[in-house]
């Protein structure tokens, strides 16, 4: 559905008033690894240039004390991102041979269709469009099974009239939480922070804020250091209880900016005035349950489907790798049964 691909490792381009083009990773902001599987993936990324080791200081900052202090890991996993910008690993995967994108373009509807011996799937655009038929789908996204879909688009969830009700069914009980990133841009650095990245405790509007200029590839215009700062769940959960699921306006995003802007600036009084600053609603950021901890995705074997993301295994990046790789284990392996072929 968006301008690219990358889902919680999506990067956004913004251009400011003069036409300097800014780059931010509004979402997730570095991954770790744990199992052997991605491992293997994430070395076939390093050699390649796709990913890199980032070396910033972590820490925290707490609002009653007012005092930052060193943030103390379970473990010294390297903390990996993507370079130059956190979507690299999807743009890179989405232009590999054989593979074709399509962006900006909304699935409103899945429709098997038994008009041979395997069967297929047709797919629809929200406006009806053909969108070609396929042999198997994997559903990435959470929101093919929600009444988010229908609040964005007007119509049901694609999923429901599929004809897969136990995937349906998981699906449609799982909730996500969401909240708002405010990008901002300064003309100079934050000497006196002293951390890259550092979650903020006992704050009611702002969970965290990272130095996103200090990951490695990253290009800024002149000496400027890029920020992203995360709201708190429950401020995002106030503010769309308000407002609905509907796109936020720009007067209310300009807003949320300047909330979310102002506690940071008492978190360091010395900040600037920044010479971009924008808001933006991360609708799905976190699943707040998972549905196939074990099995790490959904598969309906009869009709060559699976639904895979991190909402099956958990909210982090290597979550939703996993989650990947088991559909894609499912999908490859449902294929040649058939005698079909990728």
């Amino acid at each position: 559905m968006g301008r690219g691909p990358g889902g919680r490792m999506s990067q956004r381009r913004e251009t400011t008033s003069d036409g300097k083009e800014l780059f931010f990773d509004h979402g997730a902001q570095y991954f770790t690894v744990k199992f052997p599987a991605v491992q293997k993936l994430v070395d076939r990324w390093l050699a390649s240039g796709l990913v890199k080791e980032w070396s910033g200081k972590f820490g925290s900052f707490d609002r009653v004390k007012m005092s930052f202090q060193d943030e103390t890991f379970e473990d010294d996993s390297p903390k990996y991102v993507g370079v130059p910008g956190m979507n690299s690993i999807c743009k890179a995967m989405s232009k590999q041979p054989g593979v074709t994108t399509a962006y900006g373009t909304t699935v409103g509807s899945l429709t098997w269709k038994e008009g041979n011996a395997l069967g297929v799937w047709h797919l629809g655009s929200k406006n009806g469009d053909n969108l070609g038929s396929y042999a198997a789908v994997v559903a990435a996204d959470k929101s093919l099974a929600s009444e988010r879909f229908t609040a964005l688009t007007g119509l049901p969830p694609p999923l429901e009239k599929a004809g897969v009700p136990d995937i349906y069914a998981k699906m449609t009980k799982l909730k996500s939480v969401s909240v708002f990133t405010v990008m901002v841009a300064f003309a100079e650095g934050l000497a006196s922070v002293p951390f890259d990245r550092f979650t903020i405790e006992r704050s009611n509007l702002l969970a965290g804020a990272v130095r996103v200029s200090s990951k490695p590839g990253r290009e800024v215009v002149e000496n400027s250091e890029y920020w992203v700062l995360h709201s708190t769940i429950e401020y995002a959960k106030q503010i769309i209880e308000e407002e609905g699921y509907s796109k936020p306006s720009s007067e209310s995003l300009n807003k949320i900016a300047d909330t979310l802007f102002q506690e940071f600036k008492e978190i360091v009084p010395e900040a600037p005035t920044p010479f971009f600053m924008k808001a933006h609603r991360w609708g799905s950021a976190f699943p707040a349950q998972v549905a196939a901890q074990e099995e790490k995705c959904l598969v309906d074997p009869s009709r060559r489907i699976a639904a895979c993301g991190d909402y099956c295994v958990g909210p982090r990046i290597e979550c939703a790798i996993l989650s990947g790789l088991a559909a894609a284990d499912n999908i490859q392996r449902l294929l040649e049964v058939s005698g079909s072929k990728i």
